[in-house]
């Protein structure tokens, strides 16, 4: 497996169309495929920052007729890089989006980070970039 990648995390979502609006709009991904499948009843939206053939992209994956799940307490989060984490905080803010902890540094470390809150209630780390490899700083 050592030329294995991560393609993508699938996120089970309640309403495709606000949570492609989201992704694309607030997060300021593009959305690279939709599929429909009326024999099995549901729909896929891959969204990202680039090609999938590039990097990992996020698969909103909608069950018809299914309007919510419970997240359950294994799933953390999804992080994402970002250059200015202040800047991106009040942006998001302003677009509407939840920001569920604010920008600081990340406990018992130097690391700035922040949480903002997807519509089905899914957690994304923004990790200021100089620090997002470095394993939060800790």
């Amino acid at each position: 497996m050592s030329n294995g990648r991560i393609l993508h995390t699938m996120l089970r979502v309640g309403d495709l169309d606000k949570s492609i609006k989201f992704y694309t709009e607030v997060m300021g991904m593009s959305l690279l495929r939709r599929h429909d499948n009326p024999d099995y009843q549901y729909t896929l939206a891959f969204v990202g920052y680039g090609d999938e053939s590039q990097g990992s992209v996020i698969e909103l994956t909608y069950n018809w007729g299914t309007d919510s799940y419970d997240q359950g307490t294994a799933f953390g989060h999804i992080a994402i890089g970002v250059d200015d984490i202040y800047a991106t905080c009040d942006t998001l803010r302003e677009s509407g989006a939840q920001i569920s902890r604010e920008p600081g540094p990340v406990k018992g470390g130097s690391t700035q980070i922040a949480f903002v809150t997807d519509p089905d209630g899914y957690k994304i780390e923004l990790i200021q970039n100089k620090s997002a490899t470095s394993g939060l700083g800790l």
